[in-house]
């Protein structure tokens, strides 16, 4: 068991000090125990010699100071030991959620988050099971094992052998169950990561369930799911019920012989009466521990096979990081963007090819093309989402990976196609970014972004709720929202990633109004299938699957009759039959 720790030694090592402390108690409880069989002995046998009242009152007395000091320590045993491994599930937990947040976008493109989110609760609790109760009971069955054996050989070596006798069978029921308990637990929290998983799919896609009609469906999927998950636990607890009464059973087999053999050696006189009801007493001690190691076994080998599922996490390295970056990396960007002969794949096929494209600091470049061009890929490459070829990208002359990631990050500021709010008031998402921005600033950005007027006509203004991933706010005022966290970062690279697209025209023309002095002098990458909200970019690039096309200014690339003149003219033609009907 020791050996299968090793990863949470450091964990442990941390607590050093109060360890020494908790097992210091858990000796002194158990020593007190295992002094009161010797007392009773000491009773019993001066009963039959004939002492006096105040005499048994003594070790009557001295049965009590003894239980009271074991209650003392014992308290504080469980409140070290216990608390300690709140403490690890503390540090445990800090730990998992950093790592987490330094892993790459291609983790989670391939991790469900119900699985995480089992890990990070079920999984986390487990080992703290094996840490707290699993440790300290296993040392408890190791110290009273020990002591108990110790005296009772030294009360009657004979007896002690008739006694130990079931004992291998204990072993090996303990070493054939606890595996079967591992096995069937890592069975299990698979399966509750499944049920978490669907749970979380439903619940964020409530609105599309609902819309179909599927309510029906997904309560008889989910029911179905959670009755294999029940049906696994039963299994568990199929194993326990056999394990727990069988130890009970093989300890009733030792009192049976101790009774016919121990009761032999009183009647010849081989042991006093004192002696075998001390002896008895020992083996009264050593059944809970034995007992007991079921319990234990149970927990740590749930708290083994969790350990082994929340290790996984942390054998995850980020592909994306600073192992590139010189000993006195840039710490200032300009905005110069260049792409060197780019090409992208995230499985084998390629999403861009042969990308050769510079962007001078302070000017805007608008990308285009179809659905599945690789437009949000290209974007993605600049702040190392994804993490482009070596030499591919470089920004103001240097290579990206060469530029410390916090410098990267904090020089951008990015409006992803997919717009996420955190469930916390208006205020609070649109200086995420950046937590010391003044109320001043916070509203010029959402001056910006023209959302300011509909904030001051909420119940609370900025300090309204917006509620669970911002469903309480509509398309259009998330993505005004993300528009001001965007902005007010005061970036030197701006990223609209199809930021206006559920805006009407009206307003989309007032947030470019607003935003055309905050891209002056700033590089902007802008993405859009609306023509009017890039027709005025420095240049506009038109990507297909995965290559450039065509680039150069609106003017000029309606006069070619490509594909932007035919995205041009297709757009023409909408806006003419939405005005007619």
């Amino acid at each position: 068991m020791l050996q299968r720790l090793r990863p949470l030694r450091p964990y442990l090592a941390r607590y050093q000090k109060r360890y020494v402390a908790g097992f210091f108690a858990l000796i002194v409880t158990q020593a007190a125990g295992v002094i009161i069989p010797l007392i009773i002995k000491a009773g019993i046998d001066g009963m039959q010699r004939g002492i006096h009242g105040s005499e048994l009152l003594f070790f009557a007395g001295l049965i009590l100071g003894v239980a009271l000091i074991k209650a003392i320590f014992q308290f504080w045993m469980r409140w070290i030991l216990i608390g300690i491994s709140r403490d690890v599930e503390y540090d445990l937990r800090n730990d998992l959620f950093a790592h987490l947040m330094r892993l790459s976008q291609r983790y989670y493109n391939e991790t469900r988050t119900g699985e995480l989110m089992s890990k990070l609760t079920n999984d986390l609790s487990a080992v703290r099971n094996l840490i707290g109760p699993g440790i300290m009971y296993s040392a408890t069955t190791i110290v009273v094992g020990i002591a108990c054996l110790a005296f009772m050989i030294h009360l009657d070596w004979e007896l002690t052998l008739v006694a130990i006798a079931p004992m291998p069978l204990v072993s090996a029921a303990v070493k054939y169950f606890g595996q079967q308990i591992h096995d069937r637990f890592e069975k299990i929290q698979a399966m509750y990561s499944e049920i978490t998983e669907r749970v979380r799919e439903n619940l964020a896609g409530v609105r599309v369930v609902r819309a179909f009609c599927q309510e029906e469906a997904e309560m008889s999927l989910f029911a179905s799911m959670n009755q294999e998950y029940v049906e696994k636990n039963k299994g568990i607890i199929w194993i326990t019920s056999i394990l727990w009464p069988m130890l009970a059973l093989l300890f009733g087999f030792s009192f049976l012989l101790i009774l016919a053999v121990g009761g032999w050696h009183v009647l010849s006189g081989r042991i006093t009466l004192g002696t075998f009801m001390a002896f008895n007493v020992y083996l009264t001690y050593l059944i809970w521990p034995m007992i007991a190691l079921g319990y234990v076994t149970n927990l740590v080998q749930r708290g083994l096979a969790s350990q082994e599922r929340l290790w996984a996490i942390f054998a995850a390295a980020p592909d994306i990081d600073d192992r590139h970056v010189p000993l006195n990396p840039i710490r200032t960007l300009r905005g110069e963007i260049e792409f060197r002969n780019l090409s992208f794949s995230y499985n084998g096929s390629p999403v861009l090819k042969n990308i050769n494209l510079q962007i001078p600091a302070g000017k805007s470049v608008a990308i285009v093309g179809a659905t599945g061009a690789g437009k949000t890929t290209l974007v993605s490459l600049i702040p190392r989402l994804y993490e482009a070829p070596p030499g591919a990208l470089l920004i103001d002359g240097v290579p990206v990976r060469e530029i410390p990631l916090k410098t990267l990050r904090s020089h951008i500021g990015f409006v992803p196609q997919e717009t996420f709010l955190f469930s916390d008031t208006v205020r609070e998402n649109i200086k995420f970014g950046i937590p010391s921005a003044s109320d001043g600033d916070v509203e010029e950005a959402a001056r910006i972004s023209n959302i300011l007027p509909e904030v001051r006509g909420f119940p609370k203004s900025f300090e309204t709720m917006v509620g669970e991933r911002g469903l309480t706010l509509s398309g259009g005022q998330k993505q005004r929202a993300a528009i001001s966290r965007a902005v007010i970062r005061n970036p030197r690279i701006l990223i609209l990633d199809d930021a206006l697209s559920s805006v009407d025209t009206g307003t989309e023309e007032e947030i470019l109004s607003h935003l055309a002095r905050v891209m002056s002098g700033r590089t902007t990458l802008m993405i859009s299938h609306r023509i009017s909200t890039i027709r005025n970019a420095d240049e506009i690039v038109v990507l297909n699957e995965g290559e450039i096309a065509e680039r150069g200014g609106h003017d000029e690339l309606v006069a070619l009759r490509g594909l932007y003149a035919e995205l041009y003219n297709r757009q023409l033609i909408e806006e003419e039959l939405e005005r007619e009907a």
